[in-house]
């Protein structure tokens, strides 16, 4: 057991530095630096963490994180987001519980154009939250669309996270991407039926009211204008990695292009928002580097100690089979998604995870994908998921963080149940991927 020193000493220092405040990266660094001399060789080891740094970063599958970060808040801080909710709105009509599929549908269109979860839920709920309320719809058919659409963003391309992930975890980004389109279309299916369910039990949950009647040119008319174009954002991002005509990163640039044709076209662009939209993702880029480049030396020094080894090898003398051990690992996330954000996450468990699936020979898209839909849930369970809190925002005040998370709860299940699902039926994760393949 000489490797469980080394193991709770570094996992164990992250996790308290963290507790007592401290932000991921600083915690990280610190962990590093006490590690290097521990069992790196000391000052040798930090002049080897400094050295470690640009190749960390100078990684092109991580080139289209900040460019998906572009595309996203230039989306939303045009007000071109706007515009597909209204003409959402026009074409639900009148069917019970609209608002709450409005919610959902704008938040699937987003996720496919913005590739954040907090930015899509942030939106939803600034936005729908006070429709619905002010209509008397009940809190979970009010908030529990809004986490089911930012949830969305985590698994329908292009996913910031999911680049995270590919870069991290040494796993094609391009499938990555591409796997979760399948995955994320059954959840939108879903979690649209599982509104009807809830309005068909209680129809009191969403009540109807008058709507403006509209013909169906209009509707058809507000669809063309305000949410077709957006297709083609859909397209420059990921048709053309499944086409084979581009690489992720050159489909993030396509995607950013596209969205400055589309600001010209709706006569929204300006100096102002392009500026904010670069402020906006450089913050978040440089942030996301930083963590980088400390979980680089972090992965180095728990292989270098033993630690790695010995709980891979301690893992599989357990025999629980490849199945028993893909449970235990999304056990492991579900439990830490509680206390910990998503980027946290994996850095302390791809370094673990990721030999013993090489072990198991799992699919590294597939088991990808399903680690993608287990820190997903972790946004929306208490205490600490940061869309809860994102929510509970611009919820009224005296709004209680349990009522928020019950209204979360079917959706987390249903997000359980499509883990399940792929674990089961791999080429539901697999098959546009083998598509791609040459």
């Amino acid at each position: 057991m000489d490797w469980l020193y080394p193991f709770s000493f570094l996992i164990g220092s992250i996790l308290v530095l963290m507790g007592l405040g401290l932000p991921v990266a600083f915690a990280f660094f610190a962990t590093n630096i006490a590690g290097l001399f521990l069992f790196f060789g000391g000052a040798r080891g930090v002049t080897q963490m400094v050295s470690n740094f640009s190749d960390a970063i100078t990684t092109y599958a991580l080139a289209p994180l900040p460019m998906f970060l572009v595309m996203g808040s230039l989306f939303f801080r045009s007000g071109l987001g706007e515009r597909v909710i209204q003409a959402l709105d026009l074409a639900v009509g009148n069917l019970r519980g609209r608002l709450s599929l409005v919610t959902l549908g704008a938040g699937a269109v987003f996720a496919a154009l913005s590739g954040s979860s907090l930015a899509n839920a942030g939106m939803m709920g600034s936005l729908m939250a006070p429709e619905m309320l002010k209509r008397n719809y009940k809190p979970h058919m009010a908030y529990g669309p809004i986490l089911g659409a930012g949830s969305l963003a985590v698994v329908i391309p292009p996913s910031a996270l999911a680049v995270l992930l590919g870069s991290l975890a040494e796993i094609n980004v391009g499938a990555l991407l591409i796997a979760g389109i399948i995955p994320g279309l059954i959840l939108m299916v879903l979690f649209v039926g599982l509104i009807f369910v809830q309005t068909g039990i209680d129809p009191e949950a969403a009540p109807q009211y008058p709507v403006p009647q509209v013909s169906g040119w209009t509707k058809l008319r507000a669809v063309s204008l305000n949410i077709l174009p957006m297709s083609f954002l859909v397209f420059c991002v990921v048709g053309t990695i499944i086409l084979g005509i581009a690489t992720p990163t050159e489909s993030a640039a396509l995607g950013c292009m596209g969205v400055v044709v589309l600001l010209l076209v709706y006569r929204k662009f300006s100096w102002a928002v392009i500026w904010r939209s670069l402020d906006d993702a450089m913050k978040v880029t440089a942030m996301t580097f930083l963590i980088i480049t400390a979980s680089t030396t972090f992965s180095q020094i728990f292989a270098f100690s033993g630690a790695s080894n010995g709980f891979i090898s301690t893992i599989t003398g357990i025999d629980l089979g490849p199945y028993g051990v893909l449970l235990m690992m999304i056990v492991v996330i579900l439990v830490l998604g509680m206390f910990m954000d998503q980027v946290s996450m994996m850095l302390i468990t791809i370094p673990l995870f990721m030999p013993i699936a090489q072990l198991y020979h799992f699919d590294p898209v597939w088991f990808g994908l399903m680690l993608l839909l287990a820190f997903e849930v972790g946004f929306v369970t208490p205490p600490f998921g940061l869309l809860l809190y994102i929510v509970l925002g611009v919820a009224p005040a005296g709004t209680s963080l349990r009522t928020i998370a019950l209204s979360a709860a079917p959706y987390v299940c249903l997000t359980l149940f499509l883990i399940f699902l792929i674990a089961m039926v791999p080429q539901l994760a697999l098959f546009l991927p083998n598509m791609m393949a040459p």
